[in-house]
């Protein structure tokens, strides 16, 4: 029995598949869908020697509700596109093919002010590679792909386009995928108390010795095909850094502002590129609410009883706020701000929080701090992703204490341990960077293990010092941690710091002009700011072993018992951990979790001397007194003013 298919559009393409398809189907013919498509048809093909993405959307319109697949192709600037093959019902539709290939692409503010035009004025003229030979090849593929619909098999544009370059004919398939956010084929749950509760399940660890649940050996299967891709990935561009002493993957992460590259440091490149993967995708979901649907937007003054009050994470003093050109303005407890839930793992039920807390001011803009990714994680499960934010949470407040207080930390000798690969570490990043590295003990009052590492040039050219740490149950583990952070600074910087080495010099003798992450790293470059560092460098204090600073612990089996042992730390010092789960469907979909932990007290790190925050932050007055460094609380006055160090 011959099938129907509805050939919709006009132009060589749509007068190519007719007369192919004739042979075999019944094909009936539209020149648009405003007179609608049979209902007996099996397919439908939306058709054009142009782009015409209000067509796109109308059919979208139209046969969601018919239940009736549908495959486009058309030509958009000297490209040939075929596909999605959309069913009705299934995620992942043509417009979440347009966003991926728009956002993937280096014209992408362009090409969505142009989709946007085309939708308001008309179409384009028909595209000038939009040659017989062209066409011609598009008709063959569309016609291979509509017979696999037709007869049931697996389509390869289910999920996938096909691009082809008209003038060379060269082509190739992309996956994509869904936009929880699309309007016509997206599903967001509103964000609610329920959806943020939290019950901890089991996490074996895959061995022993780990840390983790799942095996890069495992997820590397999934990473690099479901989110690198450089025509419609949600990352779309990898780079090896060939000189650092370590494996280093840079992914990108395309953005409307501009590219965020993410990197991952270990000793193989693919683990390092599907590091880098699990960085990108965790930057991804703490951008904005992409999982949920933010639906409340009330004063703290109406919310009291519910809410985080955002005083205790710290904000920007009063005299901050009152300058002119500060780009935020102090919390007022009557002004309506949007809040999602999160989980207070102290009062064991849910909790507002500022979205803005919640996600990266990056994507939330405005409010009255700016928030970084703080405490932000992405795990094999739930469990994973929180017990590894509250160890970035506690990594960061300790490396700020430490700054602040000048606190004079414990000296640790690196070859004092039998970990051979350490050791090894630290040989080459003398050897092949050129530095020698100084470990601090670094742990705060809770005593989760934390280790500060300081990277001392002995070359006369490059980065004098850099600075980086690290936090974990296992100190060995924090110190590798700190070594890889620091190598990733290493050589390739050298360049641009000596180009600008004047611009730091000015930072130099005036700290406000650090405003940007890379200043501050930048900056401890300069041989002349070694003196600020001098409290850590200085040689008046003995080298203490692995073992005198931390102690033995046992492991469990199950992650999930070690972050119970971190909570409980935490219950007893009467902090709160609070957790907001970011994971989003695209994530999800593979098994992993993103979350932000935000621990109320302790020192979320800041960039741009402009935007310190202590305010409501007693923790670093008192903190250095509790650990026997200072014989009272510190004044706010005590502190130390000039810009961190950390990179």
């Amino acid at each position: 029995m011959s099938a129907v298919v509805a050939v919709v559009g006009e132009g060589l393409l749509a007068d190519i598949m007719s007369k192919e398809l004739c042979a075999q189907d019944i094909v009936v013919r539209r020149i648009n869908l405003e007179a609608g498509v049979p209902e007996t048809a099996d397919l439908v093909l939306v058709l054009h020697d142009m782009w015409h993405p209000s067509i796109h959307k109308k059919a979208e319109e139209v046969l969601r509700t018919s239940g009736i697949p549908w495959l486009r192709g058309f030509v958009s600037f000297g490209e040939g596109v075929i596909g999605p093959l959309v069913r009705p019902g299934t995620p992942g539709c043509s417009n979440c093919a347009d966003k991926r290939r728009f956002m993937a692409g280096r014209d992408r503010n362009e090409m969505w002010e142009i989709e946007k035009g085309l939708e308001a004025y008309g179409e384009v003229p028909r595209d000038a590679w939009a040659s017989r030979t062209g066409l011609s090849q598009l008709a063959c593929l569309l016609e291979a792909e509509a017979r696999k619909v037709l007869e049931g098999a697996q389509a390869y544009s289910e999920g996938r386009l096909f691009l082809v370059n008209l003038k060379t004919l060269k082509g190739s398939w992309h996956s994509f995928l869904p936009d929880p956010s699309c309007p016509f084929c997206g599903h967001l749950p509103n964000d609610s108390p329920a959806g943020a509760s939290i019950s901890l399940q089991p996490s074996l660890k895959i061995h022993s010795d780990s840390y983790r649940c799942r095996s890069m050996d495992e997820l590397k299967n999934v990473l690099i095909k479901d989110y690198l891709d450089h025509r419609t990935g949600l990352l779309n561009a990898k780079t090896y850094e060939l000189v650092l002493p370590f494996a280093d993957v840079s992914v990108n992460l395309p953005l409307f502002s501009g590219d965020e590259g993410v990197a991952g440091r270990t000793h193989s490149y693919m683990i390092s590129e599907c590091t880098a993967i699990l960085e990108g995708l965790e930057r991804h979901c703490g951008l904005s609410p992409l999982g949920k649907r933010t639906v409340i937007h009330d004063s703290f003054r109406h919310l009291e009883d519910r809410a985080l009050n955002p005083i205790k994470v710290g904000v920007h003093s009063q005299e901050q706020y009152a300058q002119s050109d500060f780009p935020f303005k102090a919390f007022h407890p009557d002004q309506p701000i949007n809040w999602v839930w999160g989980y207070s793992f102290l009062l064991e039920r849910p909790i507002l929080v500022p979205e803005l807390l919640a996600y990266y001011s990056l994507g939330c803009g405005g409010g009255f701090v700016y928030e970084t990714s703080n405490g932000c994680a992405v795990g094999g499960s739930l469990e994973e992703a929180i017990f590894y934010g509250i160890m970035e949470v506690v990594e960061r407040d300790s490396f700020l204490i430490t700054w602040y207080a000048e606190l004079t930390l414990p000296r640790i000798d690196p070859f004092s341990t039998d970990d051979q690969e350490l050791k090894l570490m630290i040989e080459r990043v003398r050897t092949v960077g050129g530095y020698d590295l100084y470990f601090f003990n670094s742990t705060m009052e809770n005593g989760i293990p934390s280790v500060l590492v300081l990277a001392k040039n002995r070359k006369k050219e490059g980065l004098n010092i850099i600075s980086a740490a690290g936090a974990h149950l296992d100190p060995i583990r924090a110190a590798k941690s700190a070594v890889h952070e620091l190598a990733g600074m290493m050589l390739i910087l050298d360049e641009h710091f000596e180009t600008n080495k004047q611009e730091y010099m000015r930072m130099l003798q005036n700290s406000s002009l650090v405003r940007k992450m890379d200043d501050h790293g930048m900056l401890y470059g300069l041989p002349e700011a070694e003196e600020r560092l001098h409290f850590l460098l200085a040689n008046n204090r003995p080298l203490r072993t692995f073992g005198d600073e931390f102690k033995c612990r046992e492991g469990h089996a199950d992650l999930t018992d070690e972050l119970r042992d971190v909570l409980k730390v935490f219950s007893r010092l009467n902090l709160d951990v609070i957790v907001v789960d970011q994971t989003t469907p695209e994530i999800r979909r593979n098994g992993l979790f993103c979350v932000k932990v935000l621990i109320p007290g302790m020192l979320p790190m800041t960039f741009g001397q402009h935007l310190t925050r202590l305010t409501g932050l007693d923790r670093v007055l008192k903190v250095p007194m509790e650990l026997g460094y200072e014989r009272q609380p510190l004044t706010l006055e005590q502190l130390n003013p000039y810009p961190h160090p950390f990179p």
